[in-house]
């Protein structure tokens, strides 16, 4: 009977998902004819096998730059069938890397996808600021790269650091909107982060949009804009940035737009969801420290210093 059941689940998921790419590929060939007449990146929202709405934006932007079998790298993507790339890894022929540290990572991503559909590397390990560099290399990922995906709920911002310039045409990274628009902070720089564990409301993680506009314009990016979620913010290279139709670009000194997040994942100390609001979400973390990246310093503080 399990047999049974397996063998019915498995051929259910495969018709869902194809059902899934047929209407994704349907919506984004309509979408293109209006590329050009795009104002703002929320108008290009549209989920086929991304958590929320990047799907439609990373169509989008790589359409405007002419790419059309991208060479990418997402860290950070489950069993990958929820994630930023798997469209293109089922679509575009792409040549790809993959990165997580979950149990039996490449054995649950290739229950979920046809392995030949492109030239895709998996591998399985936890990503920090002082191993990032090496693996990307000994994977010839290091440059020439399309598409840079990071979302470890964690320490994005100091891998994103140790990264060079001109890493990607196109980057995206998961930002903390509880932090707000104004606060440059990130998380402390610990290879052992753990969302859940450093606060049990599992909000003080990753860092603020201001802390990511900052590094990543030094770096060689202009901050284009985010998803309607307001969880993942769009850096496009500067280079590439005459390429892109849209007509509102971001103010950089005016993030607060993009921090006004009604998503509402915290949890109590049992655990619980309890669904604080965007007003009360930085009052229950207001004892953890993070790093003051204000000024070219970084200095360890409490985030009650810095709102007070």
């Amino acid at each position: 009977l399990n047999l049974i059941k397996k063998i019915f689940s498995k051929l259910f998921r495969n018709y869902f998902e194809k059902k899934l790419i047929m209407i994704g590929r349907s919506h984004l060939l309509s979408a293109r004819q209006n590329y050009k007449n795009i104002q703002n990146l929320n108008d290009l929202d549209y989920k086929i096998f991304s958590q929320f709405g990047e799907d439609g934006i990373i169509d989008y932007l790589l359409k405007s730059l002419n790419i059309s079998s991208p060479k990418f790298v997402e860290i950070g993507v489950g069993d990958f069938s929820e994630c930023n790339t798997r469209y293109l890894f089922e679509t575009t022929q792409p040549k790809g890397l993959i990165i997580d540290c979950i149990e039996n990572f490449e054995q649950k991503v290739k229950k979920n996808i046809n392995l030949w559909k492109g030239d895709l590397t998996i591998i399985q390990k936890k990503i920090n600021s002082k191993n990032v560099i090496d693996i990307l290399k000994q994977k010839n990922f290091l440059n020439d790269l399309d598409l840079f995906v990071i979302d470890i709920d964690g320490i994005d911002y100091w891998v994103m650091k140790n990264l060079p310039k001109n890493l990607s045409k196109i980057i995206v990274v998961e930002y903390n909107a509880t932090f707000g628009p104004d606060l440059e902070v990130t998380v402390p720089d610990l290879e052992d982060f753990d969302r859940s564990k450093y606060h049990y409301s599992n909000l003080c993680f990753g860092a603020s949009l201001k802390a990511y506009v900052k590094l990543l314009d030094q770096m060689g990016y202009v901050f284009i804009g985010t998803s309607i979620s307001k969880i993942n913010a769009f850096f496009i290279n500067k280079n590439e940035l005459n390429k892109i139709s849209l007509k509102n670009l971001p103010d950089s000194n005016d993030l607060s737009f993009y921090t006004k997040s009604n998503i509402r994942e915290s949890r109590n100390k049992n655990g619980k969801l309890n669904f604080l609001n965007n007003s009360t979400k930085i009052e229950e973390i207001k004892n953890c420290d993070v790093i003051d990246l204000s000024n070219n310093k970084e200095k360890k503080k409490q985030i009650s210093e810095l709102i007070n």
